[in-house]
This record gives structure tokens, sequence and C-alpha cells, in this order.
């Protein structure tokens, strides 16, 4: 069982290089929440103090007041929702496994759907999402959520895993990478001139990088972190310095949790977890406060950065 450090620093806060003493804080882990039963894209609405995350098998979206602790259901069925990410107006755009679309919900609770098939082939099963600066929203498709019942329903593909964008003027969703082995999480670097895509079917599993052409095309494939033996990126998000904040683990138990890369590749921090993480993100009043969705829970730490603003 899971129990808080009594005393600061919490040691489950590891410093692998020293340069990872500037972004760490005092305070220690909390756990906000648990009994999910694979917990999921987390997303933060700051105009509401609260944050919303999926619990895929359960086909629910959990949502978690800041000012009072409360957790209670935002959306059920959640048709196996996965990733979450917010526009740039606000609205909460989510990936579905069991619609295998991605959907908005606008501001007055309506469901609007922004991609659901290519030239009349549904999607596999879109898995996270990203909203860049100039409106586009990024996603992934690969195939988990219609390999079985447990997080969507069985089906046979009708696409080959792909990463897309949906262009904020057409609506029209075009690939802009077919050569990723299971593309998972994806993220922008502060300036968005790289896009940072999870290989979670390559052995090892990789980090990849691209160059971002016109805010429209990637280009310049290459290798940016090879997660080595037991490492298995999955989701996350960037801070406003550049690194990388990992949701990781599943190979080994020392291995779960979140573990931080700088812009360099290098990784210079481990948070240790009780369970593999899957995702985060950034929120809190200043952005400084980073959730993580961790198999069965939800945790938090306060850090000395912010997340990019859209993230």
């Amino acid at each position: 069982m899971w129990e808080p450090q009594s005393r600061y620093p919490d040691s489950d806060i590891e410093i692998l290089d020293r340069s990872f003493e500037r972004f760490h804080v005092l305070g220690g882990l909390e756990r906000l929440h648990t009994g999910s039963r694979w917990a999921e894209g987390p997303v933060w609405f700051g105009d509401g103090r609260y944050l919303l995350w999926s619990d895929i098998p359960n086909d629910r979206i959990l949502k978690w007041e800041e000012e009072t602790g409360t957790v209670s259901i935002f959306r059920k069925p959640s048709r196996n929702a996965n990733g979450n990410t917010r526009d740039r107006q606000g609205r909460l755009v989510t990936c579905e496994h069991e619609g295998r679309r991605v959907i908005r919900t606008e501001h007055d609770g309506e469901i609007t759907v922004l991609c659901d098939n290519i030239g009349g082939r549904k999607l596999n099963s879109p898995n996270d999402v990203v909203v860049s600066r100039d409106g586009a929203i990024w996603f992934t498709d690969p195939s988990f959520g219609i390999l079985g019942y447990y997080e969507g329903q069985k089906a046979e593909s009708e696409l080959a895993p792909a990463v897309y964008r949906i262009d904020p003027a057409t609506g029209i969703a075009a690939v802009v990478a077919d050569d990723v082995p299971g593309p998972n999480g994806l993220a922008f670097s502060p300036d968005e001139t790289i896009l940072y895509l999870v290989a979670s079917r390559a052995s090892p599993r990789e980090i990849l990088a691209y160059d971002v052409t016109d805010g429209r095309k990637l280009s310049n494939r290459r290798t940016f972190i090879d997660a080595g033996p037991g490492g298995t990126p999955d989701g996350f998000r960037v801070d406003i310095d550049g690194n990388l904040w990992c949701g990781w683990g599943m190979g080994t138990p020392e291995l779960d949790g979140v573990r931080v890369f700088n812009p360099e590749g290098a990784p210079i921090g481990h948070i240790h977890l009780p369970e593999r993480c899957a995702n985060v993100c950034f929120g809190g009043r200043f952005r400084n406060r980073l959730f993580m969705a961790a198999s069965r829970s939800l945790y938090s730490l306060y850090v000395n950065t912010q997340g990019v603003a859209g993230g």
C-alpha cells in the first residue's frame, strides 16, 4: 500500500543529473485518487479548477476538483476514451477507442465528431492528441483499442497505424507520419519546431523526433530517446524549458513512474511511483503541478517549472 513520505525532500524523487535540481521542489508526492482500472489522458481545466482523466476499461472519464478533492464521473459511457487535451478555445478534445474517432466537447456539452474515417475507412483506435498553436489537431491512431474487448471492441484494422493532422480551416485529416511502429504519446517542443512521438512497438521502445515544417509537415525522422531494456515510455508532456516528462514503467517495478529527459534527450530525473504511469499533464494555478495518471491511481507533484501552454 502506498504511503506518503513523512519527510521532505521526498525520497521517491530521484536526481539522475544535477541539472534536475533546478526543476525539483521539496514538496512530496500526493495520491489524489485510486480505484481506476487503467488511468490515462489527464487534462487540466484551469478556469474550473479541475482535472479530467480517462479510466479506459471502466468506460468513463473522471473529474477531480482541486478545491475540494472530490472525484466524480464526468462522462459515462465514454466510449473507452483515452487521450484528452484542450483546443485553443478551451474545448475538450478526446480520443475514443470504441468510437474509433476523435471528438470535441463544445462549451454547451454537445459533441462534435472531428474525425472517424479516412476516405471512408474507419480509424483504428485514436490514442493520444495535442493541439498546436495554429489550432491544428494532431493525433495518433494505433490498433491497440481494437485488439480485444478490454479497452474497446475487437475489430479488423481498415487503416495502417499512423499520425494525423486535422487542418483547423478545412477540418480535413491528413497523414503526417506512417512509419511509426505503434504510434502512441506525442508532444511538441516549446517552439513547436519539433514533434516528439512514442514508437511503442519498437524494440526497445523509442521516442522519435521530427522537424515540423510550416506547421504542417514532418521531416528528418530520428531516434531522440532509446528507452533501453525495460523502458516503456507512454504519454508525456513538455515543460517551458524543453524537458520531457514521460510516463514510464511496466518493465520492472523500479522503473515505474515518470522519467524526465532534458532537451538533448539525456535522463535527468525520475519520479518513482508504485504503479506504471501511462500519461501526465501540467496544471494548477501556475501550470507547475504535475498530474500523473498511473494504472489505478492519480498522483500529483509540484515542480519548479511550468508546462507548455496548451499542453
